[in-house]
């Protein structure tokens, strides 16, 4: 793992898009940054971190994902890379809101961004983006956001919990090579709200009940809803209300 430390950029999902075309790029680079001025979240919302508080960070993964079918195979053994060094960290009531939101309890403290590229010659590359509230305690204006100290009232070396992940993701990334229903199962297994009757609103702002069962192959939710019927959606066909 190639390690690259910034001060101040825009993006380190950006960043490391702009240096993945070069040859020598390592599979697993990573690019932290003390503070990230653009840094961009799910449905173009804008992610903002006290400087020098929170892990952010990209990483390349070269030659995981062979067809776009499997893209979501990403998304899982990252997200799970994520969970599983925050549980060894005893940072308590963990899930994954669906996509890629990481939560304690209701409260959000972290949000995952991938970005692929689809090269001439089929190849794919992921940007990996992670932001991570980690030491940050101040969260006016943010009802639904915590942080790793806020929950656990202790600071947390930044670093080491960046190292941790990316152990995790080379071991998660091995696996879903093997076994990915394994893994698949897991993420299921975390899902927030899971198998609960939940508020949700579709792209026409129509409300409705509904409950998560579980992904389909491509990673849409599955929604169990009142007619008794299961419905596939897309991140941007549907929100969850809470």
């Amino acid at each position: 793992m190639k390690l690259i430390k910034l001060d101040a950029i825009d993006s380190t999902n950006e960043f490391l898009k702009g240096i993945s075309n070069q040859q020598n790029t390592e599979n697993f680079t990573v690019v932290t940054a003390e503070n990230q001025t653009n840094g961009k979240g799910q449905r173009g919302a804008v992610w903002n971190s006290e400087v020098g508080k929170n892990l952010i960070m990209s990483v390349l993964i070269k030659d995981f994902l062979i067809h776009t079918n499997a893209i979501f195979n990403l998304n899982i053994a990252f997200s799970l890379a994520v969970i599983s060094t925050l549980i060894k960290k005893n940072i308590p009531d963990l899930s994954i809101k669906w996509p890629n939101d990481i939560l304690s309890a209701n409260k959000k403290i972290g949000g995952i961004l991938i970005e692929n590229i689809i090269k001439s010659d089929g190849t794919i590359l992921s940007i990996v983006g992670l932001g991570l509230n980690v030491n940050q305690t101040n969260f006016e204006g943010l009802p639904k956001a915590s942080s790793l100290a806020v929950v656990t009232g202790k600071e947390f070396d930044k670093e080491k919990l960046l190292l941790d992940i990316i152990t995790n993701l080379e071991m998660n990334v091995a696996a879903s090579k093997l076994n990915p229903a394994s893994l698949r199962q897991q993420f299921v297994a975390a899902l927030y709200k899971k198998n609960i009757p939940m508020p949700f609103t579709n792209q026409k702002e129509e409300k409705f009940m509904g409950i998560i069962q579980g992904i389909s192959p491509v990673g849409r939710l599955q929604v169990l809803l009142e007619d008794d019927s299961v419905a596939e959606f897309d991140i941007k066909e549907i929100q969850m209300l809470y």
